[in-house]
């Protein structure tokens, strides 16, 4: 089995989902009391967010690419950066390493195809939603990405920083994402990608017909099929 490193804590309540997530896969791949080889380095969120907000991307890029570097140094065959957002210095993570990191993206868009999806809706903070680091992963398999009226990115990005990252799960929140959501269907959605790995906290699949693609849950199940040799 490979040994994951995991970039966690953007922010630890998504990290703690990876965890379970990660671990069940490899339990019922493997049977018995098979649990996953990983470690994590969970930063400090306050210091990154703070590295967001005042468009520091090069500051976030190094404190990350530092986890990396020590994640290596710790035995990870292959590093997992827990976060949507801060695959935008993907790119600098990985100069900073020589094994691989599996790109968030990259592997939604591989559950994007295997469900025929051609239009898909963003929803994620607004970094990921209005800038091309994400979905151009996307459009590069071939598939169109849509996003939220402006209006609705700002409510969107306030529920994810000022209640999930906090733990905070509220039902008028997500009675204004489904409404969101149900907006994005009637525009042409074929599914929508929870596209900050929060959002899995406040919806899921049982709360829509719409098809929908967690990256946080397929991210982590990933992974742990490619700790043991295993994709699906």
């Amino acid at each position: 089995m490979k040994t994951i490193g995991l970039i966690g804590g953007m922010s630890w309540e998504s990290t703690v989902t990876y965890y379970q997530v990660i671990n069940r896969v490899i339990q019922a791949e493997l049977g018995g009391l098979h649990s996953a080889k990983c470690i994590i380095y969970s930063v400090d969120f306050q210091e990154i967010e703070q590295c967001q907000v005042n468009g520091n991307w090069d500051k976030s890029g190094k404190i990350l690419a530092q986890a990396a570097a020590s994640l290596q140094q710790s035995g990870a065959d292959f590093i997992i950066v827990c976060t949507n957002t801060m695959h935008k210095v993907f790119a600098d993570i990985q100069m900073a390493i020589t094994i691989p990191i599996l790109h968030i993206a990259e592997t939604t868009a591989l559950s994007l195809k295997t469900q025929h999806i051609k239009k898909v809706a963003l929803l994620g903070t607004q970094y990921t939603m209005e800038q091309n680091f994400y979905k151009q992963v996307i459009m590069n398999h071939g598939i169109e990405v849509i996003i939220p009226a402006p209006e609705d990115r700002a409510i969107i990005n306030n529920i994810i920083y000022q209640e999930l990252c906090l733990g905070l799960i509220k039902a008028e929140s997500k009675r204004a994402f489904l409404t969101i959501m149900h907006k994005l269907a009637n525009d042409g959605a074929q599914g929508i990608i929870l596209g900050c790995t929060e959002i899995g906290l406040l919806i899921k699949q049982t709360d829509t017909a719409i098809a929908l693609f967690d990256t946080c849950f397929i991210h982590a199940q990933y992974a742990a099929l490619e700790a043991v040799g295993r994709h699906k």
